[in-house]
């Protein structure tokens, strides 16, 4: 079975079967942390076999020596935890222990996984045979590529489960992961090919798996990127840390309240990728009435949409831009000096691009979303980057029409949508794009427009509407028609009317 969307269906339909009564907010951590197990274990083994055949750049290497894998950037896997020995014991009613000294032996071994792995797998409420189904089905099913292609599908698996697993936990799952059509846009906008990424609240770490996908897609180099993350829920913090090493991607995640306890207090980002929790009160603005970034205004109390926006901008370098999910509200709202603050920003020309986004796309909510889009930078001088000067223009696009429903309740924006959007703020903000105003989808508004509509940054409020297709029919033959129409119907209603009368006095009914 080559085709990956199979694998990923049969492997989440039987481990769904699995989960028998367990809730998938626990669940999750279960099948996360098996699938993780896996890879580092099958990048081990590769490495592994190479190190005992000691031929070329491995002569004379001790394959039980860990230090043998750092330079290859692979963790070392005690003999215990490696997964031909759990598969081995997949029937031993002891699994569940095995498995739990497993994750323990390798975060001590392996100082950046330490205190990141699920060690719950002893647990009484876990059926130890259904675990030991779990472990043979992720260790027979698909993963047997070599190198890069093994380790990719394992990738794959585990964003796929991400997904799957904010889908089923319904409400609260979203708030660890972004669906990855949106991520695939803000990504796609930004073109994040070298220089400093943050995401302060970096969920799962969709937004940094993307970025590394992206840099990939288009020969750049991995390691031209630095990665810098904050997230302030501890088990999903666990939940970055393997997704990024199953990828391999070296990062910097730390763990903390990103309003009151940054944790990257002086980085300055080339670029800045985030989808925050929306319209948060429990921020505890009361406490940050004075802080030093909110140069365009004091955010209100009880909703942190404006508070996230200002975070953003101060951690921007000179140069840098960002890209931020926010709820629809946050583009008209005046309430607690929102107003005020949205047209400082705009009067200081940091606004770049507006994209409104269709409804359904999140697991956890029906809030309808739009993408902020952020420069420090847009007179396109000091800039390495191709950009053109564009501090009296805002761009507006109105996305709310694309997508298509992948089930009952959600939506996914396809790869033609994604690039329909990208591929307009791109001729609009590069140097020698050939950029044209589309009536329904994108404006290139003024400044001095969005003044006149009250600093609205709404895109429906530019774009207009679609020009009617001309359908050639003369008007007077229009007319015509229609008024034959509208006569045959009245006709016809009046024989109807007739009838009825005359079968009502059939039964004694007079009118």
């Amino acid at each position: 079975m080559s085709d990956i969307r199979e694998i990923e269906k049969t492997l989440w339909a039987a481990a769904d079967k699995l989960r028998s009564n367990m809730d998938a907010a626990e669940y999750k951590h279960v099948v996360l942390g098996l699938i993780f197990l896996k890879y580092i274990s099958d990048a081990f083994a590769e490495l592994h076999e190479k190190l005992v055949e000691g031929k070329g750049e491995f002569a004379g290497a001790n394959p039980e020596d860990a230090d043998e894998y750092l330079a290859y950037n692979v963790f070392y896997v005690p003999e215990k935890a490696r997964w031909t020995f759990l598969q081995s014991n997949a029937k031993q009613p002891n699994i569940g222990v095995l498995i739990d000294q497993a994750m323990d032996s390798i975060e001590k071994i392996n100082d950046n996984l330490k205190g990141v792995l699920p060690k719950n797998y002893a647990d009484p409420d876990l059926d130890k045979q259904r675990l030991g189904e779990l472990l043979d089905l992720i260790g027979n099913i698909g993963f047997g590529g070599e190198g890069h292609q093994g380790k990719d599908l394992l990738g794959q698996v585990y964003e796929y489960f991400l997904g799957m697993f904010a889908d089923a936990e319904g409400k609260n799952g979203g708030q660890f992961y972004t669906p990855q059509s949106i991520v695939k846009v803000l990504v796609s906008m930004l073109e994040p090919y070298k220089g400093r990424i943050y995401d302060g609240c970096c969920g799962s770490g969709g937004m940094f798996v993307q970025s590394e996908k992206f840099i990939e897609s288009h020969q750049g180099k991995i390691g031209d990127l630095s990665i810098y993350g904050q997230e302030s829920n501890p088990t999903t913090v666990k939940l970055a840390k393997m997704n990024l090493a199953i990828r391999g991607i070296d990062a910097n995640i730390q763990f903390g309240d990103t309003f009151t306890n940054d944790l990257h207090p002086d980085l300055k980002a080339d670029y800045v990728i985030a989808n925050p929790p929306f319209n948060i009160s429990d921020w505890k603005g009361e406490q940050l009435r004075d802080d030093k970034r909110w140069k365009y205004g004091v955010p209100q109390v009880g909703n942190a949409n404006y508070a996230w926006l200002q975070h953003f901008i101060h951690k921007l370098s000179p140069t840098g831009t960002a890209g931020i999910v926010l709820a629809n509200g946050s583009m008209n709202s005046n309430t607690g000096n929102e107003g005020e603050i949205r047209k400082a920003m705009i009067d200081a020309g940091v606004i770049d691009c507006m994209v409104a986004l269709p409804a359904q796309l999140f697991y956890n909510t029906m809030i309808p979303a739009c993408l902020w889009f952020l420069a420090k930078n847009r007179t396109g001088n000091g800039s390495s980057l191709p950009f053109r000067n564009r501090e009296n223009e805002i761009l507006f696009i109105d996305a709310r029409k694309l997508g298509t429903m992948i089930n009952r309740r959600n939506k996914e924006l396809s790869d033609s949508d994604i690039n329909q959007i990208t591929d307009t703020y791109h001729l609009w903000r590069n140097v020698g794009g050939q950029y044209n105003d589309i009536a329904g989808f994108c404006k290139a508004a003024t400044i001095d427009e969005v003044v006149q509509n009250n600093y609205v940054l709404m895109p429906g409020r530019y774009v207009g509407t679609e020009e009617e297709v001309e359908d050639l029919i003369p008007f007077a033959e229009k007319m015509q028609s229609l008024t034959a129409t509208l006569a045959e119907q009245f006709s016809k209603g009046e024989q109807l009317q007739k009838t009825i009368r005359e079968n009502l006095k059939g039964i004694g009914y007079e009118f």
